[in-house]
């Protein structure tokens, strides 16, 4: 079960997830009709070694890794045009994981990349990266720390800018922050933001306990994360406050959408067994005038 200071590696805990979820975009991008190509998913698997995304068929609609997939790359592929779209040249992907961002997006000239997660994790993925002798798109700064304790600290001191308008992304992890630490995230956000800032989320609002339980949901996590039952990872505490509503209180315009909206435009429409749970979760940017 989670605790308040419960750290973990790229097998473990809530870094297993970024391991699995990495297997799914390494899916995607087999996919022909995929809709985020991440050539880099694959090596980070395979380093691992405690999972595999290769024997799977991309096509086939039934499997439960499939299915997932398939929400990854919606998701990946709307936050992908968020941050490219936002404009700035510094990027904060917060509880980056796998993230490979820094490494395969046209980034223009100049851009900073700061990804923040659990040292281990960073560790890991550096040496992966180091190892295979991958030229990031952009500058790439790691900033290993939780971010459930002072990570503006550690973000500031690694050389980030809080004069410069900034791209800042929280996929995948809202649900894994106790409510107290998600309503603090938004507030060192929002304190670190210019105008010109702007933030994607993903969020499942009070839909947490639900999704988990989803028996879709729960058979892929559980053969991908092993013997880890994923509710046990998640902090499904009542949230005060939802972050769309909460950020347009603190003067962000959002553009927020379903994610089943958002993979009916691609032309990808979710599974049917996740439509109405996983289907339901938000996926927002906002935009600080």
């Amino acid at each position: 079960m989670r605790t308040a200071d419960d750290q973990w590696d790229i097998t473990s805990s809530v870094g297993a997830t970024a391991l699995a979820v990495a297997a799914g975009r390494a899916l995607e991008t087999r996919r022909a009709d995929r809709l985020v190509d991440d050539p880099y998913a694959q090596r980070f698997v395979d380093a691992a070694g405690t999972l595999s995304a290769s024997p799977r068929d991309p096509d086939d609609a039934a499997d439960p890794w499939v299915v997932q997939a398939g929400y990854q790359g919606v998701r990946s592929r709307f936050f992908d045009e968020a941050l490219t779209g936002a404009g700035t040249t510094q990027v904060v992907l917060l509880a980056a994981g796998l993230d490979a961002r820094a490494l395969r997006l046209p980034w223009p000239a100049g851009t900073t990349v700061f990804e923040v997660d659990q040292p281990k994790v960073l560790d890991f993925k550096d040496g992966v990266v180091a190892g295979a002798g991958i030229t990031p798109t952009a500058r790439r700064v790691t900033v290993p720390v939780d971010l459930r304790h002072d990570w503006p600290a550690a973000l500031t001191a690694a050389g980030f800018d809080p004069d410069r308008p900034t791209a800042w992304l929280a996929e995948g992890l809202l649900p894994y922050l106790p409510a107290d630490a998600e309503q603090l995230l938004f507030e060192r956000v929002h304190a670190l933001s210019v105008p010109g800032s702007r933030i994607a989320v993903e969020h499942f609002g009070d839909q947490v306990e639900r999704i988990a339980d989803d028996p879709s949901f729960r058979e892929a996590a559980q053969e991908m994360l092993h013997t880890t039952d994923v509710r046990e990872l998640f902090f499904a505490e009542p949230r005060a406050e939802s972050c769309d509503d909460w950020l347009r209180r603190h003067g962000w315009t959002v553009t927020a959408r379903p994610v089943r909206e958002v993979a009916a435009g691609y032309g990808r429409p979710l599974h049917d067994t996740v439509t109405d749970t996983l289907g339901s979760a938000t996926l927002l940017w906002a935009d600080r005038p």
